[in-house]
């Protein structure tokens, strides 16, 4: 399992081999992936993220990117994702429906890797923007996957919390980007989780194409 720690150490790595680490990401513990088998409270809101592999590649991805766009993306971008996304919690909890959640999860580590990959400069209110969509579907994902009986307070500050710490990650790897040989680094992990969203998403698909519908939450 990929934890904040596990992902710093990321930073020695070849692109190659930073490219077979996101692939592997991908693949690991699929059955955790939403599973809502972790347990309660502020630990359990800690962990869930780190549960889903999905999570992890966007989280780890906002981080990224802000580093990649510097200031005052690199401090924006990464407050604002896990402002939305606490929204998109309550509405998860107060059981409103949103469609698509899983697609939107996917969705958000191939556009978020990409705009890494290819070295996407947008506006600054754009950027954020894209980061705050998709902050909603993860949000949304963790609200609605809150062990009965719960605290929502406690579960939602854990899994904001952990949010940050990924996002924490993707800063300190894309830090790199200041030297030539580093952004190529940066944009090859950015490469890497967009490829892992692919996977994500293909993997919806073909549930999709065995149960005849995705599950949404």
């Amino acid at each position: 399992m990929m934890t904040a720690e596990s992902l710093a150490m990321l930073a020695p790595m070849t692109p190659r081999r930073l490219a077979i680490a996101f692939a592997l990401l991908s693949v690991c513990s699929p059955a955790l992936a939403h599973s809502g088998g972790v347990a309660g409270g502020f630990v359990g809101g800690l962990s869930h993220p780190v549960f889903g592999p999905d999570h992890v590649a966007a989280m780890v991805a906002v981080g990224l990117w802000g580093a990649f766009l510097g200031a005052p993306a690199i401090y924006l971008l990464p407050v604002v994702f896990p402002l939305v996304m606490a929204a998109g919690g309550a509405l998860g909890i107060l059981g409103v429906p949103l469609p698509g959640i899983e697609v939107g999860i996917a969705v958000s580590a191939i556009v978020i890797g990409m705009m890494v990959a290819v070295a996407a400069r947008p506006p600054l209110w754009i950027a954020a923007m894209i980061v705050g969509v998709f902050a909603i579907f993860h949000g949304h994902a963790h609200g609605t996957e809150l062990p009965p009986g719960d605290n929502a307070l406690a579960f939602s500050a854990g899994f904001v919390v952990a949010t940050g710490l990924l996002h924490l990650a993707g800063i300190a790897f894309g830090l790199l980007a200041r030297w030539p040989g580093g952004r190529f680094a940066v944009r090859a992990a950015g490469g890497a989780i967009a490829v892992a969203g692919l996977m994500f998403l293909g993997r919806l698909v073909a549930r999709f194409s065995q149960t005849d519908g995705i599950r949404f939450s």
